[in-house]
């Protein structure tokens, strides 16, 4: 089953500007799927290959020869001489759309990038399915218990897997893997210990040193862990907004996983029965909604930047988005029950910001909108 992914069509429109196009994102988002669906005519050429990837870094020049133009290269970041070899192919010909690359380890992909074909290259990121991708294939669950618990990966779906055997082997086929090559870590057992305390902390102020101390390990190496993770499309940090409205603010960023089902599966909740009585509900469903966000914003070129606001007084707006008028936020909570209450901190941020003008919306667990006189109502569903 092909799910069609929101991002194809803006892909394939830059197709004619630019010479080289580069897709990032997580490991098993659909990347390969989608490329060979919307770029049928062009040659797939995976680098995980260990033959192909010798040929390429052998002998560049004899593999460019082969594979000229039009052509998918995937997992390039394994080959990262060959960057510099595309640059003056491309720079040769003037031809637009002649090369595809593909990567899952965005640290290196990223880099060489920005280093080498930088005016040449348009980047984008694929990021698990988004709500409006599983609602256009017919496959959106309206519980947003069960949905959250399943996760967003397309192979799931695809496959019909069951998402507790998904995630446990994601870990150790995909997460543990590219981490280990990428940072030769001997202790997988305080990585994995790691992993799961990055879990516990999902929605939460990143305390690095609270972070490195509960898993005995350095701040140097708690920092760089929580890279390659980032690196990964594992996790992403949402950043503070500065501006000071004459409060003290944290400048703190906050810690959240682009996946649900994987980060329910860090915290051993196997179903969604067992999510309704956890008292870490809200937290989940906070991180389902902030990914998703995240993955909008990926998946239709939006290019928007999204941040949270906190006092030292512990008034916070889950997601902030500054306007040319004012500001755009959202309060996030898992109820089905609309009260008075849920607008309190809001309201809050409202009178501070005045004379600003602020556009308030609550995204809840229910499945009813509404639009009051000073409020948006929005349910989790699309």
């Amino acid at each position: 089953m092909y799910i069609f992914r929101q991002i194809s069509n803006i892909i394939t429109s830059q197709l004619s500007k630019f010479p080289v196009l580069a897709v990032t994102g997580p490991r098993q988002s659909g990347k390969t799927t989608m490329l060979k669906e919307i770029f049928s005519a062009y040659r797939y050429i995976s680098l995980e290959d260990p033959d192909i990837r010798s040929f390429a870094m052998d002998d560049p020049v004899g593999f460019l020869n082969e594979y000229s133009s039009k052509v998918i290269f995937d997992e390039v970041q394994r080959v990262p001489q060959l960057f510099s070899y595309i640059q003056s192919r491309v720079d040769a010909s003037g031809q637009m759309g002649q090369f595809i690359l593909s990567g899952s380890q965005n640290f290196h992909l990223i880099e060489r990038i920005t280093q080498t074909l930088a005016g040449r290259v348009a980047l984008f990121k694929l990021l698990p399915l988004d709500f409006s991708e599983l609602k256009a294939a017919s496959i959106f669950d309206p519980s947003y218990t069960k949905t959250l618990i399943r996760g967003f990966y397309p192979a799931i779906f695809d496959r019909d897997i069951d998402p507790v055997i998904f995630y446990a082997n994601y870990v150790q086929t995909y997460i543990e893997k590219d981490v280990t090559e990428l940072l030769n870590i001997k202790d997988l057992r305080a990585f994995r210990t790691f992993l799961g305390l990055c879990a516990t902390r999902s929605g939460q102020l990143l305390n690095i040193s609270g972070l490195a101390n509960d898993c005995n390990i350095s701040q140097p190496t708690a920092k760089s862990w929580l890279s390659i993770l980032e690196s990964s499309y594992i996790i992403f940090l949402l950043q503070p907004y500065h501006e000071n409205f004459n409060k003290r603010l944290v400048k703190t960023a906050k810690l959240y996983f682009y996946d649900s089902g994987l980060l329910s599966y860090l915290l051993g909740i196997r179903s969604s029965e067992e999510l309704v009585e956890n008292r870490l509900k809200g937290n989940l469903f906070e991180n389902m909604i902030v990914a998703e966000f995240q993955k909008q914003n990926y998946h239709m070129y939006l290019h928007r930047e999204y941040y949270f606001w906190q006092d030292s007084n512990s008034h916070e707006v889950d997601i902030l988005l500054k306007t040319n008028s004012g500001f755009d936020i959202y309060e996030i909570k898992a109820t089905e029950t609309i009260k008075p209450s849920l607008f309190e901190k809001m309201n809050y941020f409202e009178e501070l910001a005045k004379p600003a003008k602020v556009n308030k919306t609550l995204i809840y667990g229910g499945n009813k909108d509404q639009k009051r006189s000073n409020y948006k109502i929005s349910s989790w569903m699309p």
